[in-house]
């Protein structure tokens, strides 16, 4: 039932940034669990699950922590923070879970703290560009902000999970 088309134009300015495949995660970021500092978040971010709190810093993996600050910086600078809390870009869904993969037995790229969920609740795993808001045009300079650093978008690569953002290849 995925829509696998998405109304979001692909890659447009290559990345200098080498972030590693499935295959060299760990050699590339180490263990899962290591490795990780304190970045300071240009806008302050709602818990997804509990729009009450907010949060202004995240763990993440100390080799992609200043590629994800400058991916938000640019939203930043892109949306505005009233555009960006308006869209739900700010709905913190997580980076840092050390678990596997759903339904496998590799760890999961935010094992590594090397990805990040934004507003899993209107952009579900399983939901395609026909109901998942980050596929509307809207959110393609956010989606272009990650690209531009090398991230993967699984949303635009795939057509499936457009909550998710990391530093690997898809």
């Amino acid at each position: 039932n995925r829509q696998r088309q998405t109304h979001l134009p692909m890659r447009k300015t290559p990345s200098n940034n080498r972030w590693p495949n499935r295959s060299q995660l760990e050699s590339f970021y180490g263990r899962p669990g290591t490795g990780h500092t304190m970045l300071e978040l240009p806008f302050p971010m709602r818990i997804a699950w509990n729009k009450r709190q907010t949060i202004n810093r995240v763990t993440v993996h100390s080799k992609c922590a200043d590629s994800l600050d400058r991916i938000l910086k640019e939203i930043l600078q892109v949306y505005g923070y009233d555009e960006i809390k308006r869209l739900g870009i700010d709905l913190f869904g997580g980076i840092y879970n050390n678990r596997n993969i759903r339904g496998g037995s590799v760890p999961s790229v935010h094992a590594y703290a090397a990805s990040i969920d934004l507003d899993p609740e209107r952009n579900q795993l399983r939901w395609g560009s026909d109901r998942a808001v980050f596929a509307k045009p809207v959110y393609s300079k956010m989606i272009d902000a990650f690209e531009r650093e090398g991230w993967g978008s699984l949303g635009r690569e795939r057509g499936y999970d457009f909550m998710h953002f990391q530093a690997s290849t898809i």
